[in-house]
């Protein structure tokens, strides 16, 4: 079938997007789905930062490709072998398809299932096959093995979950990343219990998930901490019972101050090094820090060995929110369904393709929160 995607053919090009135009909108050729694959039509794909990352050069990917790795559709074709899904049936995509038959699938984390990391690195599906072509017949990577900024996409099966119909796409299409990795860093990869104590490091779409489900866990002390005070008062709004803003030179010895000594756990959702240094100089004694912020590649983050041992601080990495997505989005959006995570106050408006460029200028100056993408309309 012939559909418009948007393609990136060149990282890392200058802002404004508008002007330079890293993603190029085109006609192409898409395949229809083949075994344990679906085709989607996209109802609403976000704009993320880790979309951002990528047009910026700062995660290389294979080009030409088109990239967009949250969001939610509708099916429209199931290929062979697939049973449980049917033409009209709601999903929500899943940035790392998992194979369902590794050591990590078993255990519980598709999330770093090897098959989907050296798929998504090789620009295919998990199939090893790719379905979008120019149309003189080039063959175009998919990002994250979904390539969501598109009107359609072909789609592993595993890499999708059924929702509920009555849910609004443009809020459900939220879930498939900045839901699962903040809400999971928080619920998942912390553990956090009701009465805790909880900081947040930065405060995009992921951030505020992370606080909407410190909120919804019951923790007893929410802090904020953002370069932003226009989001300060927005998770101030939301449920933060402490804010600070992380450009202050006293940031730290402030925090410290007031939590006699240090936050037991705080997630770093900002994606730099900075910010994860600041994560890690709150972190009280006998607590952890649970990274969720994808930096560039190669960054470094460095730390005292000794006091690492002595303090008894943990480390965390968190992919995806440590999500198991068969289990957790029906959770999560069952939160939403009785007002516990409120995504529908991230969005920052709808926009075309044809403004797709214009939406991640917005995104890197910090003036928006999650755009949502709407290519059919």
């Amino acid at each position: 079938m012939r559909m418009q995607a948007a393609i990136m053919y060149q990282q890392g090009l200058p802002r404004p997007y508008a002007s330079s135009t890293p993603l190029v909108i085109e006609d192409v050729e898409l395949e229809g789905p083949g075994p344990g694959e679906v085709l989607i039509e996209i109802a609403a794909a976000g704009l993320c930062h880790s979309d951002l990352s990528a047009i910026e050069g700062i995660r290389p990917r294979p080009l030409p490709v088109v990239i967009g790795h949250e969001g939610a559709g509708i099916v429209r074709e199931c290929g062979e072998g697939i049973t449980d899904l049917k033409p009209g049936d709601h999903v929500v995509t899943v940035f790392v398809s998992s194979c369902g038959a590794c050591r990590f699938c078993i255990r519980g984390r598709p999330n770093i299932c090897p098959s989907g990391s050296a798929a998504r690195a090789a620009g295919t599906l998990m199939s090893g096959a790719k379905r979008i072509r120019r149309l003189n017949g080039e063959a175009i990577n998919h990002g994250s093995g979904l390539s969501l900024f598109a009107q359609y996409a072909v789609v592993a099966r595993r890499a999708m979950v059924k929702v509920d119909p009555a849910i609004p796409l443009d809020d459900a299409a939220i879930f498939g990343c900045a839901v699962m990795t903040g809400a999971g860093a928080v619920l998942n990869t912390a553990g956090m219990q009701a009465g805790d104590t909880i900081a947040v490091v930065g405060l995009g779409g992921v951030g505020m998930n992370a606080l909407f489900a410190a909120v919804a866990g019951g923790a007893e002390r929410i802090i904020a901490i953002d370069t932003s005070a226009e989001k300060l008062g927005l998770a101030r709004h939301w449920g933060a019972t402490d804010t600070f803003l992380a450009t202050d030179a006293d940031c730290v010895e402030r925090i410290k101050a007031v939590t006699d000594g240090g936050v037991e756990t705080v997630i770093e959702t900002a994606g730099n090094i900075r910010a994860m240094e600041l994560a890690y100089a709150v972190t009280a004694r006998g607590g952890s820090v649970v990274s969720a912020g994808l930096p560039a590649q190669g960054s470094n983050f460095s730390y005292m060995h000794a006091g690492l041992v002595s303090d008894e601080k943990s480390i965390l990495g968190s992919y995806m929110g440590s999500c198991v997505p068969e289990r957790d989005i029906p959770r999560f959006l069952g939160l939403y369904k009785r007002g516990k995570l409120p995504v529908e106050r991230l969005k920052s408006g709808s926009l075309p393709l044809a403004e797709i460029n214009a939406g991640f200028d917005r995104l890197a100056d910090g003036s928006v929160l999650r755009q949502l993408l709407q290519p059919n309309s």
